[in-house]
């Protein structure tokens, strides 16, 4: 297993999706690119905003595609030729249904679990699945008619906060995952839980 080299926020671009549940693996890339100093760019080479610097003593790349979610593939693909980075040196940052939110959970090679991002991501870096995932949780609408419109919308004032603290927690794991100590960086982050409490009064 390589070393990880590429953290990829998947989303969607334009200002009307900005905050969205959606966009969560972006959130998460601009977070860390905001705590570590860097500036994201755009990069005609990679078909989003990218940026390079240090992050814990690793020279790390980071990606937020520009591509709709489901064309995420071409700019992760394009950036990964560029730059010839093997697909299991990538973390791909993006939204899950079916964690709640307040939790966000580290996860080596897998299906695409019906994610269009990495739907499109695993036939454009030709079939592999060996990739590192951050999955960030945004909870399921309860129903699959209602996953869309759930994904495209913003979360609730309490979700949100417990979303963005579960991506600080993953910005805190981040560095043992790094360093090559997965499963002390799953630990970290797993056991780890930001979930809104309900009321006395529900």
């Amino acid at each position: 297993m390589s070393a990880i080299r590429l953290v990829v926020g998947l989303g969607n671009p334009g200002t009307q999706y900005e905050g969205t549940r959606h966009n969560a693996g972006a959130f998460f890339v601009r977070r860390l690119a905001a705590q570590c100093g860097l500036t994201l760019a755009a990069d005609r080479n990679a078909l989003g905003e990218s940026a390079r610097g240090t992050v814990a003593g690793h020279d790390l790349r980071l990606l937020i595609p520009e591509t709709f979610m489901n064309e995420s593939g071409r700019s992760v693909a394009a950036m990964a030729r560029y730059y010839r980075i093997e697909p299991d040196a990538i973390l791909i940052a993006h939204d899950e249904l079916d964690i709640p939110p307040g939790e966000s959970r580290f996860k080596y090679d897998g299906g695409h679990g019906g994610h269009n991002g990495l739907r499109d991501i695993i036939p454009a870096l030709g079939g592999h699945r060996d990739f590192w995932r951050l999955r960030i949780g945004i909870g399921h609408p309860g129903s699959a008619k209602k996953v869309s419109g759930w994904v495209l919308s913003k979360a609730s004032a309490a979700d949100q906060i417990a979303i963005e603290a579960s991506t600080e927690a993953a910005i805190s794991a981040l560095p043992l995952l790094l360093d090559g100590e997965d499963v002390k960086a799953m630990t970290a982050l797993h056991s780890e839980s930001y979930a809104a409490q309900p009321s006395q009064e529900d």
